[in-house]
Order: C-alpha cells, then structure tokens, then sequence
C-alpha cells in the first residue's frame, strides 16, 4: 500500500521538534529545505498498490540512498548511522528524534529493486536542480559537457581458475546437502589441498605442478556434476533447483583462456574483463561506465551531469549519443558542444551537439581550445567518485545493480558538491555580516 501520511502520536506530542533542536545553518539542514521531495512522491507513488502492507516513506528512503552516496557507506552503515545522528534524521523528514531504525536494511535493497534505475536517474536530476536554484552550477554550464568512460568494479575475488572450481565444487556440495542428496564423494577436502598447492606452486618453478592440479580440479567438479545429475534425473523439482549452479559450473568446465565470454565469478555472471591500458591496473572485473560532468569552472565546482553503466563493454563511440541523450533528459537543457578523449574516435555522433577530440589539429577558437584543454579534469572526478563515493566497488547484484549504483554515485558526487556549496555560502555571509564590525574592534 502507499506510504501513509506522517501522524504525530501522543508521545510525540511532549517531544521537543527536531526544527528547534537542530542548527539551522547546518548544510543537511539547508538541503533539506531546497529539494523538491514532493517530486519522489508522485515520480515513484505508481510502484505502490492499494492491497498489502504500508509502504515506508518515500523520502526516508530517497534520503537515505542519497545520504549512503554520500558518504560512501553501505547500507548496514547508513542506517546505523541514522540512528545516531539527528540531522540525518531531519534529512529525512523526521519531525522527532527517534531512537529505533523504522525500517529493515533489507528494506533498502528492495525499495530501489523496485523503483529500478531509469526512475532512480530522478534522484540524480533532483541535484542538479538544486546547484541550478543555489547558483553552483549555471544552465549554461550544462549546454558545454565533458564525457569519458570508466570501469564500475564488482564486488569479486580476483577470479582464478583453481578459485572457480573450487567455488563450483562447494556450491554444489552446498545445494545436495539443503535437498538431502547423498553424494558418491563430496571432493571438499581434495579439492580445497588442490587450491593451496595450487596457489604455492603457481607463481615459482613448480607451474607445471601447479597446472596438474588445476586438471584435477577440473576432473573432480565434472565427476561431481554428473553424479549429481543421474541423481536428480527425472526429478523436475531437483532439477529446477540445481538449474543455475549446473549451468554455470557447465560454463566454468568448457570455457578455454582465450574465449571471450568467459565466467568470471559465480554469483555474478554479468561481471566482464575489460581493459583501459593502466599501468597499475591491466585488467579490471565489472563493467564499463560512461560518465559526463560540466566543462566550465563553476562556482560550486564539476557536477556529474549524466552516468549510465554500458553492459558488453561497447566502444566508446558507440556510446556517445545515449550519453549526450541521458544529459539533456536529466538537465532539460540542450548540450552544444562536448569534449572527449581519443578513445571517441570514428563516434558518428548524428545529434545537434558538437564533438571535439583531444589532441585535434587545426582548431582556430581560442574558446573552443581552452575548453578543451579543460577536458582533462574529468580524471579527478572519477577518482573521487572511485575513492569517495561506492564506484570502486559495486556489491549491488545483478545488471541492474550495476545501473543502480552509477546513478547513485552520480547523485552522492552531487551531494557532496552541495553539502560544500552551502558551506562556502554560509561562511561568506558570516564573513560579510562580520566586515562593518572591524573597523570599530580596531579603534576599540
């Protein structure tokens, strides 16, 4: 059922208000006062039925993912912290302090699952309008963007082929044991000795060893599937339950080092290898991700405008117009010119907006060249959306948890950009209300 309107009890009558106990200057405060969250309510009012249990607050729970952002926390932290912290609490749109969490953490992964990423992309708009309204980020600052893309990280082991049949191994083991199939041999003990020796061996003289090993791992998970697929034969209930584990340890058995749709973890099938050419880093497991921020310099520094996973690791070019297409949704202004990397070369970019590569000879605007030389600092925004915000490391499942997060992150960058803003803006005013009075303390 949709959420029902907060009502205060008799308890909450004898409390003191949180609006009276709170600094107003605060910046959670301020922000809290600037976002439209009536615009979340009719947005997201749709994915409630009229039948079943009341639904939490739409704000509580659009305040804490933009608060989890953020900060940088999962969702165990968050709410953990809102507990503790009264202007969280105030953010989001408790009239009292209360002492108890009013909602499950698991209560967070369902609401976004609900919602999904293309209605979640309101948060991130939700932002940019309020730099827009605060004067941090100018409209003509969104028609000049600068785009690039990135890897999103999965929450995943280093994927090695002695760790995945071992997984394999144990899944299976794991499932018998839930249905009551007794095994002909578990192959536990044998094949977690095979992954140490494997990992002693692997990296010095004893390689071929170590490969000898891997084969014996390799044997042992086929054993063990066909044993239990004679086992679950004819059995239609078994067999949807073995379903996905069996089709995946099938794809783990078959694939070669050379293919390219390859199973890199378990429980994470979508997960691709890609690599972007870093000295430190040659291969990154996830997926990749396309990320837009504002050109200009702004008074409350470079907005993230647009970001959207890109699922089968697409060229870059090909990435161009969705991108420049998801800057306008969220901004309603129309992009005129955007700057990218070499990467982008041979896009065929058919919009109105104007691309301009790095490194391109014969350009005579000296506009045009100064901007371009500022497409560089994007690098920064992504390190601080990897280092500050939850980009590094995705542990949301699923396709559709990788869109998720992107949008999220975009949206927490935002916030912190804000929060900042606000800052600055209250530290101006003290210093301008400060200014007539200094005079008069040095005369004094």
């Amino acid at each position: 059922m949709p959420p029902k309107k907060p009502q205060l009890s008799e308890f909450e009558l004898f409390q003191s208000r949180l609006d009276n106990m709170l600094d107003p200057k605060h910046p959670l405060v301020k922000l809290a006062g600037l976002i439209d969250w009536s615009r979340f309510d009719e947005a997201y009012g749709r994915f409630y039925t009229e039948k079943g249990r009341r639904g939490l607050p739409t704000r509580l729970m659009a305040g804490l993912h933009l608060l989890k952002h953020m900060e940088g926390l999962s969702d165990e932290a968050v709410c953990a912290r809102w507990v503790e912290n009264p202007y969280f609490q105030y953010f989001c749109g408790e009239q009292h302090f209360r002492h108890k969490l009013p909602l499950d953490r698991s209560s967070m992964t369902r609401w976004r699952g609900r919602i999904g990423p293309d209605k979640l992309e309101l948060l991130l708009a939700e932002t940019l309008s309020v730099a827009m309204r605060t004067d941090a980020v100018t409209p003509q600052a969104c028609e000049r963007v600068t785009l690039d893309t990135t890897v999103q990280t999965k929450a995943i082991a280093h994927p090695t082929d002695s760790h995945l049949l071992l997984r394999g191994i144990e899944w299976l083991n794991r499932l018998a044991k839930q249905h009551g199939i007794t095994l002909r041999q578990s192959f536990l003990r044998v094949g977690r000795r095979a992954r140490r020796e494997v990992s002693r061996l692997i990296h010095g003289r004893g390689h071929k060893q170590a490969l000898r090993w891997v084969r014996k791992l390799r044997t042992w998970l086929g054993r063990l599937d066909r044993d239990i697929g004679r086992k679950i034969a004819g059995n239609e209930a078994l067999e949807a339950a073995f379903a996905v584990a069996r089709e995946r340890v099938a794809r783990i058995l078959a694939q070669k080092s050379g293919d390219a749709d390859k199973l890199y973890a378990l429980h994470a099938p979508e997960v691709e290898c890609i690599a972007k050419g870093k000295a430190r880093t040659r291969y990154e497991f996830g997926v990749k991700t396309s990320i837009a921020v504002t050109n200009a310099r702004t008074a409350g520094g470079q907005f993230i405008v647009g970001m959207q996973a890109l699922p089968g690791s697409p060229y870059d070019g090909h990435t161009l117009t969705g991108q420049i297409e998801q800057v306008e949704r969220l901004t309603g202004i129309t992009v005129e010119r955007a700057y990218v990397d070499r990467g982008y070369k041979g896009h065929k970019h058919s919009g109105k907006a104007k691309v301009y590569i790095a490194h391109t000879r014969g350009i005579t605007s000296p506009t045009i060249k100064r901007e371009l030389r500022r497409r560089n600092a994007i690098e920064p925004i992504i390190g601080h959306a990897k280092s500050d915000g939850l980009l590094e490391r995705n542990h949301l499942a699923g396709a559709t948890g990788d869109a998720i997060n992107a949008i999220l992150v975009a949206a927490g960058h935002n916030m912190r950009l804000l929060v900042a803003w606000l800052t600055a803006l209250l530290r101006a005013l003290f210093m301008a209300l400060l200014q007539p009075r200094q005079p008069e303390l040095a005369a004094a």
